[in-house]
């Protein structure tokens, strides 16, 4: 009859495998071959191809153009807004310096 062996807790808990960022290529997901080119954009965005590289940068520039002209509507409306409280309307301003003695 064999003994059970004993057991011992050691205070680490059971690992669970983090992918590495160069492992997939982050636009169609193909595993990147550690014998092949990979393709960066952005500093740390791996590609597997040109291809995915390209379709990628032109994704991000379409978002960049239009986040431009969400913004410009957004400035070009407040800029026409008229002021809707009556005593903003009627009160004058004078530019120049003001002495106090």
């Amino acid at each position: 009859m064999k003994k059970p062996a004993a057991l011992y807790y050691t205070g680490c808990e059971e690992h669970h495998y983090q992918p590495h960022f160069l492992d997939v290529c982050s636009l169609c997901q193909r595993p990147l071959a550690h014998n092949h080119d990979i393709f960066m954009y952005r500093g740390d965005t791996p590609f597997c191809s040109q291809e995915c590289r390209q379709e990628q940068i032109e994704m991000d520039e379409a978002n960049e153009r239009k986040w431009k002209i969400a913004a410009s509507k957004i400035s070009s409306r407040t800029k026409t807004e008229t002021p809707t409280k009556e005593t903003d309307v009627n009160k004058a301003v004078r530019n120049g310096t003001v002495a106090v003695a």
